[in-house]
C-alpha cells in the first residue's frame, strides 16, 4: 500500500470532515468566480450597449468665445467670427488612423426659420445615419424626403401640426411626414429635414455646423481618436462625450474593487476552515500516526499523506467551485434587468486560477497540521490508542 492509497482510504473513512473542508473551500472558490465573472460579464455587457449608445465624439466650429449659459440658461452674448464647418471636410476623417473604430458620421447644419409665427432651430441631417447615432428615435410617420420635414413632439405640439399637413418655410411648401415620439431631449422642440434640405432653406450649401461621430467601443481609443480627427480638421472643435460612459465604468471598477476585497475575507475565511478541520483530524489520529511512524514511516511520508489528502480535496473543491461560481453568475445577471442578456463565456484562465487558489489555499493551511503530525512522538501517539 502507497501513500496515496493511505491518503485516499483515509478520506473515505472520514467523510464529514473532507466533506466539510471541501465546502469551506468550494463556497470561497464559487463566491470569488461568481464575483469575478460577474463584473467581466456586466464590463462586457455594458461596452457592447455602449457600441449602439449613439454619438460620442462632436465637431464643432472652433471659437475663442466663451459659453454664455447655464444650467439650460441662456444670458445671451455675441457670437462673431465663428465660420461653419466645410462638409468636404469630413472626408478628411476617413483618412485616421483608427477609421475602422468609426461606426457612422452624422454632419449637422442649424439655423432657424419661422414656421406661422412660431421661430423655430431647423435641424439639417442626415437619416441614413440616425440609427445608429439616434437608436432611441421612434417615429410616427416616415423620415422625411427633400421635400418634407419631421417634428419633434413639443414643435408639434406648439405649432399644431400633425403627419400630413403642409408647411410654409421661405416660401416653400413641406409636408410633415413624422412625428418624433418624446425623448426627453431638446429634439423635441426641433424640427429637422434632409441635410441638403435644410441647407437650401438657410443659404448654407456646403457646410454644417457640426458634426456627430459614433466611435466608443472596447477597444476604441477615444482620446488617440479625438486627436486624430483635431489633425485632420484643425479648423474645428473636437470633443469626446465620456461623462455617462465614466461615470458606468468608475462605477463597475469600485464594484470589482469590492468584490476583490469579499474575495480576499471568503477565501480567508476558508483557508481558516480547512486549517481548523487538518488540526482536529491529527489530533484524531494520533494513534494512527503513531503506528505509521512505529512501522518505519519516517516523518516526511507523514507530512505527504495530510498534504496529499489536502490536495485532493482543494483540487476537487477548485473544479467544482469553478463550476458553481459559473452557474451561480448566469443566475446573478437575472437580477440585473439591464444585464439578463450578458453572455457568459467559459473562462479557461479564471477557471485555472480558481483552481491554484485552492490548492494554494488548502495547501497551505495544511502545512502546519501536517508538521505537528510528523512530529509526534512514536511512543506518546501509541500511548494514545
Amino acid at each position: 500500500m502507497n501513500l496515496r492509497d493511505i491518503a485516499f482510504r483515509n478520506m473515505m473513512r472520514r467523510k464529514a470532515k473532507a466533506g466539510f473542508v471541501l465546502a469551506g473551500l468550494l463556497i470561497g472558490i464559487a463566491t470569488v468566480v461568481g464575483l469575478i465573472s460577474l463584473v467581466e460579464a456586466m464590463t462586457r455587457d455594458i461596452n457592447h450597449k455602449l457600441e449602439k449608445y449613439g454619438a460620442n465624439i462632436l465637431i464643432v466650429p472652433r471659437t475663442e468665445n466663451l459659453s454664455l449659459t447655464y444650467g439650460g440658461l441662456s444670458l445671451g452674448g455675441v457670437s462673431f467670427e465663428m465660420e461653419e464647418i466645410q462638409q468636404e471636410a469630413l472626408r478628411n476623417i476617413q483618412s485616421i488612423k483608427n477609421v475602422a473604430n468609426i461606426a457612422a458620421v452624422g454632419p449637422l447644419v442649424l439655423g432657424v426659420i419661422t414656421v406661422a409665427e412660431h421661430r423655430s432651430l431647423l435641424a439639417g441631417i442626415n437619416f441614413e445615419t440616425t440609427e445608429i447615432l439616434k437608436p432611441w428615435w421612434k417615429l410616427e410617420g416616415t423620415a422625411p424626403d427633400e421635400n418634407g420635414v419631421l417634428l419633434g413632439a413639443e414643435a408639434s405640439r406648439i405649432m399644431g401640426l400633425g403627419v400630413g399637413d403642409r408647411m410654409m418655410v421661405k416660401d416653400r411648401s413641406l409636408v410633415v411626414s413624422g412625428i418624433l415620439q418624446p425623448t426627453g431631449s431638446q429634439d423635441d422642440q426641433l424640427i429637422f429635414a434632409r441635410l441638403e434640405t435644410a441647407q437650401s432653406l438657410l443659404g448654407k450649401e456646403g457646410r454644417i455646423s457640426m458634426a456627430e461621430v459614433s466611435a466608443l467601443c472596447q477597444d476604441c481609443p477615444i482620446d488617440s481618436m479625438v486627436k486624430q480627427i483635431t489633425d485632420v480638421l484643425p479648423g474645428a472643435k473636437v470633443m469626446a462625450i465620456q461623462q455617462v460612459v465614466k461615470g458606468r465604468m468608475e462605477t463597475l471598477g469600485q464594484f470589482k474593487q469590492f468584490s476583490y476585497g469579499i474575495s480576499a475575507v471568503v477565501v480567508l475565511v476558508g483557508s481558516l476552515v480547512v486549517f481548523v478541520t487538518m488540526m482536529g483530524s491529527v489530533r484524531e489520529r494520533t494513534g494512527e500516526i503513531g503506528i505509521f511512524r512505529a512501522i518505519g514511516f519516517r516523518r516526511s511520508h507523514v507530512m505527504r499523506i495530510i498534504l496529499l489528502e489536502a490536495g485532493v480535496i482543494s483540487a476537487v473543491a477548485g473544479i467544482l467551485g469553478y463550476v458553481v461560481g459559473f452557474g451561480a453568475t448566469k443566475g446573478a445577471l437575472y437580477i440585473f434587468g439591464e444585464n439578463q442578456g450578458a453572455p457568459v463565456p467559459f473562462n479557461l484562465e479564471l477557471a485555472a486560477w480558481a483552481l491554484a487558489i485552492a490548492l494554494c489555499v488548502g495547501l497551505v493551511s495544511s502545512i502546519y497540521p501536517a508538521v505537528i503530525a510528523a512530529r509526534l512522538d512514536p511512543n506518546e501517539a501509541l500511548r494514545a490508542i
